[in-house]
């Protein structure tokens, strides 16, 4: 069977880098074919999009994700990657459809045109906890961080799964991590992580960088990680931050940002994030 794959460079940099994303529409594919997909597309993670019509007008899109590895519950640049995509389907300049992922369903938009689009989705709630240092210390010890780093902070936080957040003073602590991914990923699985999301101190303008770890599922270091910068900006809305754009991608040679914002809720804050996604090609698999 012929499989048509768009392929999206999701959370860009002034026109640069972004993760490149494989969306196909629904089809009849096992589990193994699916991870199949973006081995074959050349991409980290693929997002297959299946469309409807909902009560109110508004298209209703599912959405799964996966990777090599397998399925994903959630992939905030897939979300962007599928937006991108839907919007340029419909020929409008401003989409809007009501998502299903995960169990869950959100609103996501989309805006421009030309192949080329802002995107952005309400990622669902954070959580939000303290590790204990006998979960703490593995993780920092297969990142490379000593006790003796002070500055850093973690949390554990989830949407759709569990990930750690590290802290560290700035960018070129940031850049000089060299990960044993055998041990991270020994520490991620026996923790029941998705990953480790290790991000320099914020500015007081809420710019940043960031570098997501996932070798658990088969991504050693990922370019651009929406969910991880949405946990984040829920985390830092408790610190007097209310916008974020983080900077991911350059120790992989290609330059993303994700750009996250908050907002008081009932139950904590209210998260949107999302990034520019530019269809790069179509191309088809065999």
């Amino acid at each position: 069977m012929s499989l048509a794959v768009t392929v999206v460079h999701a959370c860009q940099r002034a026109g640069r880098g972004g993760s490149p994303t494989a969306v196909v529409d629904e089809a009849r594919l096992s589990a193994a074919e699916r991870c199949a997909v973006p081995v074959a597309a050349g991409t980290s993670h693929a997002v297959f999009i299946s469309t409807g019509e909902h009560g109110e007008g508004r298209p209703a899109v599912s959405l799964r994700f996966f990777t090599a590895a397998g399925e994903l519950p959630a992939c905030g640049h897939g979300t962007v990657a599928a937006l991108a995509v839907l919007a340029e389907r419909a020929r409008t300049r401003e989409y809007e459809a009501v998502l299903r992922a995960g169990g869950r369903t959100f609103l996501g938009q989309a805006t421009g045109g030309d192949h080329r689009y802002e995107a952005a989705f309400d990622p669902g709630p954070v959580q939000l906890r303290t590790p204990v240092a006998a979960d703490r210390q593995p993780v920092l010890s297969a990142l490379g961080i000593g006790p003796e780093q002070a500055s850093v902070r973690c949390r554990i936080a989830s949407v759709g799964r569990p990930r750690m957040l590290v802290r560290v003073p700035d960018r070129q602590a940031l850049a000089e991590l060299t990960p044993d991914m055998t041990r991270l990923r020994d520490a991620c699985d026996r923790l029941g992580l998705l990953g480790c999301y290790v991000y320099s101190t914020p500015s007081p303008d809420g710019r940043a960088a960031a570098r997501m770890f996932a070798p658990s599922i088969g991504v050693p270091e990922d370019i651009a990680n929406a969910n991880s910068t949405a946990c984040l900006a829920a985390h830092l809305a408790g610190h007097g931050l209310s916008a974020l754009e983080v900077d991911m991608g350059d120790s992989l040679g290609e330059p993303s940002t994700v750009t996250a914002t908050t907002r008081p809720g009932a139950v904590g804050p209210l998260v949107r994030v999302g990034g520019t996604a530019m269809i790069i090609e179509e191309i088809s698999l065999a």
